[in-house]
Parts: C-alpha cells; structure tokens; sequence
C-alpha cells in the first residue's frame, strides 16, 4: 500500500520532531557551561537557575524540535536551584540531562510522561541541599585544607608556589570530579540520587569529615604562631607566663586565637577584613602592655 503525498509530509516532519540521542559529549560540554558559569548569572529570585539552563541549552535544543515543547523545557529548569559546585551540579546536570532525555522520548512517542514536571523540580529540589553539604563537606572542608598544608611549607620558604599551586590542584580536582559526576550520573539517570544519598556513601562522608577537622587543626597547631612574652618575680623566682602554659596545655594560645576567629565567624558570618582588623588591634594592644 502506497503512501499518499499528504501521509508522507507528515512521516517526515514527525522524524524532524525525533529527539537526538544524547551522547556523553554533550553531557561533558553541559558540565563545563554549569562549572564555568556557575557564578555569573546569580539572582535574588533564581539564585543559580540560569546557570543550570545554561548548561542544559544545548542538550534541550537536541531533545526538542518543538518549540512549544523547548520553550516549556527551559521554564522549567530556570525555577529556583541553588546548590554546590562539583557534588550537586556535576551530579544534577548529569541527571537532568537524563531525565529530560527520558520525557522527550515519551512525549516523541505519545507515551503516558512519567517524567513530569514536578518530578524534574522535585528531583532538583531533593538533591541540591543534600549534596551541597557533601560537597561543601569534602571540596571546602577537607580537600581544600590538604592542599594548602601541602604547599604551606613552600610559602614559608618564600616560594611563590605556595601561594599559587593549592589553587591550581583545587581548582583542577573540583574540574575533574564535577565531570565524573555529571557523566556518571546521566548514565545512572535517577539510582544517581538513591546511590548518593545511600548510608554507605554517609559513612565515608562522615569519616572525610573528621579527617577535614583533622587537617585544619594540624595547620593551626603549626602556622598560627602566638605566645606571651610576659615574666615577672615573686620572692626571687622568676615566673614565665609561657612556661606555665605550656605545662597546662601546650598551643593554648594559638587554639585560643582559632577557637576566637570561629566563633566569630559563627556569630558573624564570614567576614575576613573585620577579623583582621579586630586581631590586629588586639596583638597591637597587647604587644604594647607586654603582653605578647
């Protein structure tokens, strides 16, 4: 049975409609738009939704030829998100792209969308504070801190590479485990979710922890340098204030300084300059009583 012009016409502007497969070269590119743009474009309102579509465009533009159907695609993923670098948007780029994937088919094939709106947001919504503090856990809390106790010594020495290779090794690791996520994740689709937030994951999140506690008190206890420089005699014996601390609890001072500066920042959020200043003008103080 031959097809008529009319049958034909619309056979072949439905195969123009047929979303492209989604290869794991597309899902790289959407990960290096997410990484490198993940800052420009915050908002009040939408906090790092644009960078997220940004990402995306790409592969929304190969999934659907409808634009009706592309215009929906990106209001949906420009809603509220927010979310940390390489955990949460490495594995949410990855898994949005798999999901989006998932929809354009069924609504290709006039299939019943499982993959909903709500399920997408949701998704998001699920993950994005759940992997922000494992990622602000792990990247800030504890890779970070080993590579500056790594070049620490090098800055000491009056290197220019302490100042410049725990940026390069941060920035390089962040790079590299983003993309690992989003590629594994995509090809996970939504296990990705299940698999991250599962209790063995948490155990080895937990333990990373401690480890991040570790590391930043291994480099106060060596490079925070404070100790007090006051004596004085009582019926011909010397006492030095110093001496006595130590046999208390040696790097008490320094601890004290740490230990100030983070409660600080509890109380106050991170402001950098304003402690600096307010530590600045205590050791001046203190300097000129004789004190330290």
């Amino acid at each position: 049975m031959e097809l008529t012009n009319k049958e034909i016409k619309q056979t072949t502007q439905n195969s123009n409609l047929a979303p492209e497969k989604i290869t794991t070269k597309d899902v790289t590119k959407a990960y290096l738009r997410w990484h490198w743009a993940n800052e420009i474009p915050h908002s009040f309102d939408r906090y790092l939704a644009a960078s997220l579509l940004y990402a995306l465009m790409p592969i929304l533009r190969k999934l659907y030829k409808d634009e009706e159907q592309l215009r929906a695609a990106y209001q949906r993923q420009l809603l509220f998100f927010n979310t940390q670098l390489t955990w949460g948007g490495g594995v949410i780029t990855g898994l949005m792209a798999s999901m989006e994937e998932q929809r354009a088919l069924q609504e290709y094939n006039g299939e019943e969308v499982t993959v909903s709106d709500d399920l997408l947001y949701n998704t998001k919504a699920g993950l994005m504070g759940a992997l922000a503090g494992i990622g602000d856990a792990i990247d800030s809390g504890t890779i970070q801190y080993i590579f500056i106790a790594i070049a620490v010594p090098w800055a000491q020495a009056g290197s220019g590479l302490g100042a410049i290779i725990p940026f390069i090794l941060f920035a390089t690791y962040q790079y590299l485990i983003g993309l690992f996520f989003a590629r594994s994740s995509f090809k996970l689709g939504r296990d990705a979710g299940d698999i991250l937030q599962s209790s063995g994951l948490q155990q080895i999140i937990d333990v990373l922890s401690i480890l991040g506690m570790f590391m930043m008190g291994i480099l106060a206890a060596n490079y925070v340098k404070v100790s007090s420089s006051l004596a004085f005699n009582i019926s011909g014996r010397d006492f030095v204030i110093q001496e006595l601390l130590d046999k208390i609890l040696p790097g008490i001072l320094p601890l004290a300084t740490v230990m100030f500066v983070y409660f600080y920042y509890q109380k106050k959020g991170l402001k950098v300059t304003n402690i600096l200043l307010i530590l600045t003008a205590i050791l001046v103080v203190l300097a000129a009583i004789g004190t330290l």
